[in-house]
């Protein structure tokens, strides 16, 4: 295998050495929650920290197009944040379009990171998983994760998909 395969060496051998702290950004994108009812948020923030992670800022947002690229581009960016977190927004209601503001902006597409958040999630609800448009990827040298705005679905998103890879992914990112 070539050098710059993921599994070349064996598995995990360069996330031995990936970095242990990240600064992360945490946007809730939400018409209905604010900071004492965003559960999802402070479950990210809570796991993210736990792993030793910094959370540089935090924001509720409306589900709005022109707020989450204000984030993007000049919130997170500003506190240094290395990977932006959203949650909320990816379903296929009139209302969600964190998917439709991100999706374009994205410079490397992580196709990974939906495939696998759905087929997870299709392990725990069935069908319905097929209704997310969870996305990932870069976006001006920041990590970006859409998920679902529920616990559930933050949950998921982040123990099996995020945190295990936050920090080889930066890593990645600044070679």
């Amino acid at each position: 295998m070539g050098g710059d395969h993921p599994h070349s060496g064996g598995p995990g051998r360069h996330k031995a050495h990936a970095r242990t702290s990240v600064a992360c950004f945490v946007v809730t994108s939400s018409d209905t929650r604010d900071e004492a009812s965003d559960h999802s948020g402070r479950l990210i923030r809570e796991l993210l920290e736990e792993q030793g992670h910094r959370v540089v800022g935090y924001a509720v947002i409306p589900d709005e197009p022109a707020q989450l690229r204000e984030v993007l581009e000049v919130r997170a960016p500003g506190k240094g944040a290395e990977a932006i977190i959203v949650n909320g927004g990816t379903g296929i209601g009139r209302r969600d379009s964190t998917y439709d503001a991100l999706a374009p902006l994205l410079e490397k597409r992580l196709d990974g990171f939906g495939e696998l958040f759905r087929f997870l999630s299709f392990e725990e609800i069935g069908s319905a998983a097929m209704l997310s448009r969870a996305v990932a990827g870069t976006y001006r040298g920041a990590l970006v994760f859409a998920m679902p705005g529920s616990t559930a679905a933050a949950r998921l998103a982040m123990t099996r998909l995020v945190l295990p890879e936050l920090g080889h992914a930066v890593d990645e990112l600044r070679r």
